[in-house]
């Protein structure tokens, strides 16, 4: 979150009857970002504002941020309407302040960390509590009073990860769908809810309009892919003894607070096959010359959203257990359905998994994420006939997956062994627990 730092030209307009008025500009928010989108005002000319009520958020190529006022005053005038382009360094709102002359100040540009803590407050109980639109929203949907909630942000602010952990430790808390979990599996707790269908729109005449934010960041990073050799391999899973697991452990997690889908599982075997081959853990330069071994698993997850396609990543995993990668998801889903994610929780992956078949389909051609060398996609899981060891036709839990290599450095004969480890870890699950750290 950033807060509006006033133009430190000294020709600020005055109202002789009114107190001065400042003109605030955007900050640089860092990432080289020049540009973003105003997605939503939250005030109007006119309007009345306190210190770090929310003014408006907007929407780079990386992430949503919400940008909060620095004094109490009068919205006098906004610079640019709803789902215009904003430049950083030009002027964005003017705010008549309640006080006399104010001393010039510095823009303040806040780190990816601060960037999600946005800096409202809200009267409980007779005391301030500071939390932002987001949290209080999140709060309410799930009938959480905020002054039960313990912040651990600056100055007691409350976090969304403060509403989270709070969940976490109450039964049956209700979270919002999302596209890592099957929908057919959910608990009475936990209602199931398609998504709503498009709706068909007719229009008499074309329409042209600029990509702006996540989409223009889509286009850029599947134009850089098109100069990627891509290798691809397709396989089907048997996840038979996977489905008696989780079935076994979903009662446990869930009483923990955390739902337990099938993707903390394909996530950590992902993270055990890329101990032995860490060439598809890794990075190529632009110029094609150097490639970096990264020591960090942040596996990402592509995420259908309303604001497009996402990447969040789940950093770390070769550190984390199945039950907090599944933690972890369920608070990248809950920031996801809220178009809240961060730039720490876009940026920064080492590979890719795309859960395609959350919403259909059985094989898929994935498109490497540069700098990144591999993806897998996963397909639907379905109930097929298949024989046994025995020769004895069964049901099995049968999943399709289908991987891309940067064909420049990783050949077909390691992707493949890649894929079986992955594979075997899957089919048999307890294998997984005498690599586990």
């Amino acid at each position: 979150e950033l807060t509006l730092a006033p133009n430190t030209n000294p020709r600020s307009r005055k109202n002789p009857s009114c107190g001065p008025i400042m003109q605030f500009k955007l900050s640089d928010i860092g990432e080289g970002i020049m540009e973003v989108v105003v997605k939503e005002w939250y005030v109007k000319e006119g309007d009345k504002v306190s210190q770090f009520d929310s003014i408006c958020e907007v929407q780079s190529d990386k992430a949503s941020v919400t940008i909060t006022s620095r004094y109490d005053g009068v919205i006098r005038r906004l610079h640019y309407a709803a789902d215009d382009t904003a430049l950083v360094g030009k002027p964005l709102v003017d705010i008549e302040t309640d006080t006399g002359p104010v001393a010039q100040e510095e823009d303040v540009v806040e780190t990816p960390a601060m960037s999600r803590e946005e800096h409202t407050h809200q009267e409980i109980k007779g005391h301030k509590t500071q939390a932002t639109p987001a949290v209080r929203r999140l709060a309410l949907e799930n009938n959480i009073k905020l002054s039960e909630v313990v912040g651990t942000g600056k100055d007691g602010r409350i976090l969304k990860e403060d509403i989270l952990n709070f969940l976490a430790k109450q039964t049956g808390a209700i979270l919002p769908p999302s596209p890592f979990h099957e929908t057919r599996d959910l608990p009475a707790s936990l209602p199931a809810s398609l998504p709503a269908r498009p709706q068909p729109v007719l229009s008499s005449q074309d329409v042209t309009e600029p990509l702006k934010g996540f989409h223009r960041a889509m286009m850029k990073t599947m134009t850089a892919a098109l100069k990627i050799p891509h290798f691809g391999l397709c396989d089907e899973v048997d996840l038979s003894r996977l489905a008696a697991l989780r079935s076994d452990l979903r009662g446990i997690s869930e009483a923990r607070g955390v739902k337990l889908s099938y993707m903390p599982f394909f996530i950590k075997a992902a993270s055990l096959g890329l101990l032995h081959f860490p060439v598809l853990n890794a990075s190529l330069d632009e110029a094609s010359q150097n490639i970096t071994y990264k020591a960090a698993h942040n596996i990402g997850l592509a995420m259908d959203t309303s604001q497009g396609l996402l990447v969040p990543n789940v950093k770390n995993v070769q550190l984390l257990s199945v039950f907090e990668i599944a933690r972890e998801l369920n608070r990248l889903q809950v920031l996801g359905s809220s178009g809240q994610l961060g730039t720490s929780d876009l940026t920064g992956g080492t590979f890719t998994l795309s859960n395609i078949g959350s919403i259909g389909g059985t094989y898929a051609k994935p498109v490497i994420l540069p700098p990144e060398v591999a993806i897998g996609a996963l397909g639907k899981i379905q109930i097929l006939p298949r024989f046994d060891s025995n020769g004895e036709l069964v049901k099995a839990h049968i999943l399709n997956v289908s991987w891309s290599a940067d064909h420049r450095v990783i050949d077909g004969a390691t992707m493949c062994r890649f894929s079986n480890l992955w594979r075997q870890y899957l089919e048999n699950p307890a294998s997984m627990v005498l690599d586990l750290k």
